[in-house]
């Protein structure tokens, strides 16, 4: 019945699953899913705005001398070389627009390098500050920890104990490798991206991810949650996030590895949290192959009965 329901989901509900992944010939970033990439964005188009005027301003400067002051408009050229005004101008305008963009630069290294005290957060019960989220703070954290190997990611839950007394952990290899004998590629499975068992999260929960290597430096990478940590042999790097969204989330290693390095892709499924608990079940039980199908219709709601396929 479980997988009659999915089915169900999947035909009233799929165009409401968000997927995040390149798209061919995108120029731009993907859609921001997290309150740091989010953050990110509007930095970038920010100093993208001035660094446009400046070059337009220079732009302009440069045609104007070249018309005004050209040998033939102007033959005899004065004679000076120090103009004391000029130059504290062009000294101060730089130093200022820097200050003005390092302050929220600043800012957001801030918010996305420091860990929320949930606490705090919960306590302020603000609803109004678009960059904390009490109701999901209350709640905790829920950690995950990525491990970087030649050329896949161990993942292991800390906090979830399964059957044997151990923290949930399992292996999560590429379905493509760049041979003759991959599986062909399908919008629900996108080359390179794809994986075999994905890391598994509940929207709208503070997530706490922690990296790490088991020989050499490889980064764990979701562009669309504006995160980029370096998994480094013998270090323990963390970082934060939280997506709102229940959809896929692909990204890839970013530190060159190795041959495969191309191919250690990073699948992230964020699930409701009836979805969530629903497949810690199965994990705890040590039946992954049922999990992993549990959570592959993502439910756009809380309702667990409503699945849907990432399209």
């Amino acid at each position: 019945m479980r997988y009659l329901y999915s089915l169900f989901g999947f035909l009233i509900a799929a165009p409401a699953v968000f997927a995040a992944q390149p798209t061919p010939g995108g120029i731009d970033f993907q859609a921001p899913a997290t309150r740091i990439a989010e953050r990110i964005h509007t930095f970038h188009f920010s100093v993208l705005v001035i660094i446009t005027l400046i070059t337009l301003f220079v732009l302009g400067l440069l045609l104007w001398v070249m018309v005004r002051y050209n040998r033939k408009a102007n033959p005899e050229p004065s004679q000076f070389s120090h103009n004391t005004l000029v130059e504290v101008i062009w000294t101060a305008v730089p130093v200022l627009i820097l200050v003005a963009i390092a302050g929220p630069s600043f800012s957001n290294l801030f918010y996305q390098e420091n860990e929320p005290d949930l606490v705090a957060i919960t306590e302020s019960g603000s609803v109004d500050d678009p960059n904390i989220f009490t109701d999901a703070a209350a709640k905790g954290w829920v950690t995950v920890k990525a491990q970087g190997n030649q050329w896949n990611w161990t993942y292991t839950y800390p906090d979830e104990l399964g059957a044997d007394g151990y923290p949930i952990e399992f292996v999560s290899n590429p379905l493509q490798q760049g041979l003759s004998t991959d599986i062909p590629a399908t919008a629900e499975r996108p080359r390179n991206l794809a994986t075999d068992y994905a890391m598994v999260v509940p929207a709208n929960r503070y997530i706490r991810y922690q990296t790490a290597a088991a020989d050499v430096i490889h980064s764990w990478t979701v562009p669309a949650f504006g995160v980029k940590t370096d998994a480094v042999p013998g270090r323990l790097n963390e970082g934060w996030f939280l997506v709102t969204e229940p959809g896929v989330y692909y990204g890839q290693c970013s530190e060159l590895c190795g041959k495969n390095h191309a191919y250690m892709p990073i699948e992230v499924r964020v699930v409701p949290d009836d979805q969530y608990a629903g497949w810690l079940e199965l994990m705890r039980s040590g039946d992954f192959d049922a999990a992993n199908q549990f959570v592959e219709f993502i439910s756009p709601s809380d309702e667990a009965s409503r699945f849907a396929m990432v399209n």
